[in-house]
């Protein structure tokens, strides 16, 4: 009998599920909107992502996911089992072989919590991969040369870095800095210089509308709504996307620091590849506009974001387990 087997990428942000033969079949938030009062659950992905920030006292939305790593196991059982059944549809297919991705800082302790959690969710058979290992598989490299190739995967919750060469990692760092942080450095920017407070959400509109890394040839604006700090009333600022990379600037060159460390690491021979070849980011924080520039400036390497760079992890992850069941078909 033929098996379904999926690729996951359990991300921070968002849970990414890959079907052999099929591709990424779903793309939803990791959040969880929790009832206190009943115990129940009310929505998980999109639907609970919606409530963020707006939900009554009773009703909690969960992020069960902090930096790459469970941080509720129970919630997180649950909404993949939800995720797991919703990519494979009504048809009751055999338990599917499941290959899910973790940052490459990850303790035995937590990638164990993973694996557990994906067989309580259903799954017959565990395989669990390296995140820039799948982002570069994803990417379109060939990681089983032997050269070296640089990814750097930024995700919502870590980044990771990743010298690949002959299939395997030579050198790698995972940091906890990543998307959620931009988020976070717009929030603290708006309340330091407008006295304006915003939501999470907001923050992610006004990256998304005009967050850069680098300064722009034509400066763009935006209106951003929040509370005042102060008399508690709705206000409405338009900023400027050179307030915005003045918000993103020391969490960038966080980012970019730990990619000149793990440069630092390298070997000769495999720095010159990365030299010649060049940097690939993966990952939805790669999509800040700007931070191709940020980086080729200041490692001197030029930089270029993978053609797809939210699905690249989850299609590696997949490409993964449909390598292995090529030689291991039952």
């Amino acid at each position: 009998m033929q098996y379904t087997d999926m690729g996951i990428d359990l991300g921070t942000a968002s849970v990414l599920v890959y079907i052999r033969g099929k591709g990424v079949v779903l793309k939803e938030p990791s959040v969880v909107a929790y009832d206190r009062d009943t115990q129940k659950y009310k929505a998980i992905g999109e639907d609970a992502r919606l409530m963020l920030g707006r939900t009554p006292g009773n009703i909690v939305a969960i992020r069960p996911l902090r930096q790459g790593v469970i941080s509720d196991y129970t919630v997180t059982e649950k909404m993949m089992k939800h995720f797991i059944q919703k990519a494979l549809g009504r048809r009751t297919f055999r338990k599917p072989r499941i290959a899910v991705c973790v940052p490459s800082g990850v303790t035995e302790v937590e990638k164990k919590a993973v694996e557990d959690a994906t067989y309580q969710a259903g799954a017959r058979e565990v395989l669990i991969i390296e995140e820039p290992i799948a982002a570069a598989i994803g990417a379109g490299i060939d990681i089983a040369k032997p050269c070296g190739n640089m990814i750097v995967d930024i995700g919502g919750g870590t980044t990771d870095i990743a010298v690949i060469s002959l299939g395997g990692t030579v050198e790698s760092a995972s940091i906890k800095i990543a998307g959620d942080d931009f988020d976070s450095a717009i929030v603290r920017y708006m309340r330091s210089k407008y006295n304006l407070f915003i939501g999470d959400r907001t923050a992610e509109d006004v990256k998304i509308k005009i967050g850069c890394a680098f300064k722009r040839a034509e400066e763009e604006y935006y209106p951003v709504s929040g509370k005042h700090v102060v008399s508690g009333l709705p206000v409405t600022v338009k900023v400027s996307s050179e307030e915005m990379r003045e918000a993103l600037e020391d969490t960038c060159l966080k980012i970019v620091d730990a990619i000149r460390a793990v440069l630092e690491k390298t070997p000769p021979e495999l720095a010159a590849d990365i030299g010649a070849r060049g940097i690939v980011l993966t990952g939805g924080g790669s999509l800040l506009r700007g931070l191709e520039d940020l980086i080729c400036d200041k490692t001197g390497i030029t930089t270029m974001t993978a053609e797809d760079p939210m699905t690249a992890v989850a299609i590696g992850t997949g490409k993964y387990v449909e390598y292995l069941a090529g030689y291991r078909e039952d």
